[in-house]
């Protein structure tokens, strides 16, 4: 006879879940507590990060490539320090905690923070995100629960540990930066539909960000960019081949922001190639151009182990030499999604393609983003208004970069954008948000208005502050601070946990 299966007396739970669960519970706890504290704490809290996260901008910028494989330390220096105290130093003189009141329209705008908010982190640039968006939760009075690619999970999780030290010393609730050590899929799915996560901030592939929507929670996601620049020869193009060549090299081009390929008009297509030459670009034959589209290209897919290298690698495995090139140029005779090699591409090679005036390269501009990079990024080198406003008019992205790198340009750091790891492709991109990610997205108001006919009286509200106001009574309030055996509410929570975690052993070894 067949034996039959048998339902387990206890099913045995997993420990991983059960430990984010916890890690949620904390953040939680610690997200309630930092919601009550004021400007000057919160500002202590982010300064301190700030300062502890660029103390070792270089270690982890080192870590990250010596992990990941990707980009290049001196580049990930700067993103990482821009993402650190840059980041601090823009937001220091804004302020998301206090009432905003409006006496002429007689509403009061009180702010609200999100709550607990599952960060997910790219591979690509793992640091520089992990400090951004902690800095944006904490300034905001958000916990956020950090949550590594795995191939950049020991960086990661050592930066967020160092972070999450810095706001403990500072003031901030214990548990107000957490980490998943061992991201699974699985595990992440988990914690995204989790009723504990309050808001998902999705940066990485569109697998992820598909995921992240799926969830049920609120989340941000952002979709694949594949920037067309346009060239039309009444700008300097001398300075316009440098910066093209310097924001195609930045950080062997792994951010999305980067520039996919060059529509150049045919009047000055040769002069441009011959300054990109200058500017140390190398310019492929129509042989070479077959031997990278097929190192690139592996069937319908991008070859991922050519993410993040630079030119002469990248040359080396195509079978050619192009020592000293900051990037490789490869000419193209169609803009069209057949053509791969106008297809977005996280490496520094860079498609080239001449177009017959402002019609064909709008034209263009629009063939090549059909596949991917709609609501992302695009760029003009120009000094023609009319090119310039026809252009972003017509070409679906939401960031148009004018005389500047696109890579830092689109992203906010060489352009007054909000300055951004995370670039919202809004409604055409599939994404919830069009702009470049701020704390502004990390918060929402409750607005408190008054019946707008001139004879109802709008309250004097100021000098009140809601945060000091009796929020129980007395007789209602718990005491937390006299708790069994002299222990405090943080002794307690410890307390609990590590039971928790014995009995969770326990079973387990059963």
């Amino acid at each position: 006879m067949a034996e039959t299966a048998r339902t387990p007396l206890m099913q045995v739970p997993d420990a991983a879940l059960e430990t984010a669960r916890m890690k949620l519970d904390s953040a939680n706890w610690a997200a309630a507590k930092l919601a009550r504290m004021n400007r000057a704490s919160i500002s202590k809290i982010v300064e301190a990060v700030a300062v502890a996260g660029h103390a070792k901008a270089r270690h982890y910028a080192e870590w990250a490539v010596r992990e990941t494989g990707y980009g290049v330390v001196e580049h990930k220096v700067m993103k990482n320090e821009a993402c650190s105290k840059g980041i601090a130093e823009l937001y220091r003189h804004e302020d998301f905690v206090t009432p905003r009141i409006d006496s002429d329209r007689k509403v009061i705008e009180l702010p609200r923070p999100a709550g607990v908010v599952f960060a997910l982190i790219p591979v690509t640039n793992p640091i520089a995100t992990l400090y951004f968006k902690t800095l944006l939760a904490l300034m905001t009075r958000n916990a956020i629960f950090i949550s590594p690619h795995p191939g950049a999970k020991g960086v990661c999780v050592d930066a967020a540990q160092t972070l999450a030290a810095a706001a403990k010393a500072a003031g901030a609730p214990d548990g107000v930066i957490q980490v998943m050590e061992e991201p699974t899929i699985p595990l992440i799915e988990s914690v995204m539909a989790d009723e504990r996560v309050d808001l998902i901030v999705a940066t990485g592939g569109p697998a992820v960000v598909k995921a992240a929507y799926r969830s049920g929670n609120p989340a941000y996601g952002v979709g694949p960019g594949n920037a067309p620049v346009m060239v039309d020869g009444t700008g300097d193009l001398r300075q316009a081949a440098k910066r093209i060549v310097e924001s195609k090299s930045f950080d062997n081009s792994i951010l999305c922001t980067n520039e996919s390929t060059v529509l150049a008009f045919a009047a000055i297509a040769d002069r441009l190639l011959g300054e990109l030459k200058s500017a140390k670009a190398h310019i492929c034959t129509p042989a070479e151009v077959g031997k990278v589209r097929d190192l690139l290209f592996r069937g319908d897919g991008f070859n991922t182990a050519v993410i993040g290298k630079d030119a002469g690698w990248i040359a080396r495995e195509a079978g050619f030499a192009a020592d000293g090139a900051k990037i490789l140029v490869t000419p193209v005779d169609l803009v069209q999604p057949e053509e791969k090699l106008v297809r977005e591409k996280l490496c520094p090679v860079l498609a080239f393609a001449r177009v017959n005036g402002i019609d064909e390269a709008i034209s263009a501009a629009r063939s090549m983003m059909r596949r991917a990079g709609k609501g992302h990024s695009a760029a003009v080198h120009s000094s023609n208004e009319h090119n310039i406003l026809a252009f972003a008019d017509a070409v679906p992205a939401l960031r148009v970069a004018v005389n500047a790198g696109c890579s830092l340009g689109a992203a906010g750091f060489e352009t007054n954008l909000g300055p951004s790891m995370t670039i919202g492709t809004g409604f055409i991109g599939g994404s919830s948000i069009g702009d470049n990610l701020t704390p502004q997205h990390f918060m929402q108001f409750a607005r408190i208005a008054y019946n707008k006919a001139a004879a109802e009286v709008f309250g004097k509200f100021d000098g009140l502050d809601p945060l000091a106001l009796p929020r129980m009574t007395e007789s209602t309030q718990p005491h937390l601070s006299a708790l069994p055996g002299g222990l405090d509410a943080d002794d307690m929570r410890r307390e609990l946990r590590k039971i928790i975690l014995e009995e969770l052993n326990a079973v387990l070894a059963a």
